[in-house]
């Protein structure tokens, strides 16, 4: 059944999330108006990367920043910097972070540090976690939003008074800010005012940005000299990274500005979610451009409702839903370009058909 989900999802008209196909256009298109004659990077020198990563490092208010082809590298490389300068193998984060559930055990097989669960797995971090939390920690890492439970975060309230906190006892404190931009338009804050609490910052550029791959992380210049460092112990010098950048500039220019659009567009989609029987959306209102949509509803029967949805209304809503358990079933959604591609009455049609088939099944039962 999920070969099929993911059939009929492929060959819908619209999809409600993200921006589009990725395929081999996503590069095309961000090249196409690049002069041919421009001079590529060279192991992590010359024009295109320096010109970035300043541009980037303006962007988030820190010294300076370094380009990476991953964010799994930037991370892993920024906690071990903060451990060795702290002489302390220690670090905290939530227990749904990707370090922890997405890396195959990287922080703790490469660099042998110790990791530190803060918090229950249904919440974000609060102050109290953090004050109450063994000592001997090098490092907090905060992420926001907190992607695997719906993309929830706390309030920037809270983000100052444990960014004052870790001062005060001496904590670095890391964000993983995957999808900082996409979180502004709920704070209200620029990338600049969020990251000054934070004495490192990662940010993607192929989540809401939309480019082919890569990440940024910034600092201080002492960190970020470091960071090469690491970055060339990696393997992450190659010879270039020219696509990645120039895509992920491209991307960001089209794409930096939509932000608020993508979060309006993400409570409008969410709202229709929560008017549907038997689905409701975490968080119930959206805090950035994504959310997860739950079934009340085992896998199977979610997966059967979707793909006739698909098929009947040429709408994709989703290629996958994973087990919660034998009662419900979820999937993320990441609102961008795609959704205002769509009628809204023809969204609105598509939302009647799938509650009526969820009335169907729950009839049946």
């Amino acid at each position: 059944m999920a070969n099929t989900l993911r059939e009929s999802y492929n060959k819908t008209n619209y999809k409600l999330g993200n921006h589009g196909k990725r395929n081999v256009q996503v590069l095309k298109e961000a090249l196409q108006e690049i002069d041919e004659n421009v001079e590529s990077d060279i192991y992590g020198q010359g024009k295109i990367i320096e010109d970035f990563q300043e541009k980037m490092a303006k962007l988030l208010g820190k010294e300076t920043a370094v380009f990476f082809p991953s964010g799994t590298m930037a991370q892993q490389i920024a906690l071990r910097i903060w451990c060795d300068e702290k002489d302390l193998g220690k670090v905290a984060y939530h227990p749904l972070s990707h370090l922890e559930i997405h890396e195959q055990d990287g922080l703790k097989k490469l660099h042998k540090i110790e990791t530190i669960l803060l918090a229950d797995e249904t919440r974000v971090i609060e102050l109290e976690d953090i004050k109450e939390m063994e000592n001997g920690v090098a490092c907090v890492l905060l992420e926001l939003p907190q992607r695997e439970i719906g993309g929830q975060l706390p309030s920037f309230e809270t983000l100052v008074q444990i960014s004052s906190y870790c001062k005060e006892q001496g904590i670095k404190l890391h964000l993983d800010g995957a999808r900082l931009l996409e979180v502004l338009p709920f704070y209200q804050k620029t990338a600049a005012e969020v990251s000054a609490l934070f004495d490192s910052v990662y940010m993607s550029f192929y989540k809401g940005i939309g480019g082919i791959a890569g990440a940024i992380l910034a600092g201080s210049r002492e960190f970020t000299s470091q960071s090469k460092v690491w970055k060339r112990r990696y393997g992450g010098d190659l010879i270039s990274l020219y696509p990645y950048i120039l895509s992920a500039d491209y991307y960001y220019e089209k794409r930096a500005s939509k932000m608020a659009e993508y979060y309006e567009s993400a409570k409008e989609l969410a709202a229709f979610f929560n008017e549907c029987e038997g689905i409701h959306t975490l968080p119930i209102v959206p805090v950035s451009n994504m959310f997860h949509v739950h079934f009340e509803l085992e896998k199977a029967e979610a997966e059967a409702i979707l793909t006739a949805v698909q098929k009947m209304t040429g709408i994709g809503i989703s290629g996958y839903i994973n087990v919660i358990n034998e009662n419900a079933s979820a999937f993320e959604i990441s609102l961008g370009d795609a959704y205002k591609d769509i009628p809204t009455e023809i969204v609105r049609e598509m939302f009647g058909v799938l509650s009526g088939k969820i009335s169907e099944v729950r009839r049946e039962k």
